[in-house]
């Protein structure tokens, strides 16, 4: 997981970077025309999101299973994220360099034991080929012409 602090007390530039990350766009500089219609636009509209980007914002690459619980646990900050309905970067997934056991008395978390899956690189090689079927099957249902919206479904958990 990386984690950056990129503003903080921010100004109307925090806002329009923030509103335009789902097209992971970013500006080094506030256009008083077009950037001052989006603020506006906004406002009209009510998408608030972007405003709050204003007080603390931070750019977290994270795997899906990791950016969830972080939403699941935030308190006062606001979440927008780079969309693959209009980004077409490549996938790239976690993968764990040890695998944790099961906690013994208790349904979350898990142990500090580390566990081998993969005596004879059975577990892993079977990992990984998930990850390629993934990929693969989402690249093809693009390819098909089908809608990037619908074609993730198929990307796993472990997507950054």
């Amino acid at each position: 997981m990386e984690v950056e602090l990129v503003d903080h007390m921010g100004s109307d530039l925090s806002v329009v970077n923030a509103a335009r990350v789902s097209f992971a766009k970013k500006s080094t500089e506030f256009d008083d025309k077009s950037d001052t219609k989006l603020i506006n636009y906004l406002a009209k509209h009510n998408h608030w999101s972007p405003f709050g980007h204003a007080s603390m914002q931070f750019h977290i690459k994270a795997p899906v299973f990791v950016a969830r619980q972080l939403v699941k646990h935030q308190v006062g900050l606001v979440w927008n994220e780079v969309s693959r309905r209009y980004v077409d970067e490549e996938v790239e997934f976690y993968e764990p360099k040890e695998w944790r056991g099961r906690p013994k008395n208790s349904k979350q978390g898990s142990s500090d034991e580390v566990i081998d899956i993969n005596p004879y690189d059975f577990m892993v090689n079977v990992y990984h080929r998930a990850l390629r079927s993934a990929k693969w099957t989402y690249e093809q249902l693009l390819r098909e012409g089908v809608s990037p919206e619908q074609a993730r479904m198929v990307l796993p958990q472990s997507m950054y």
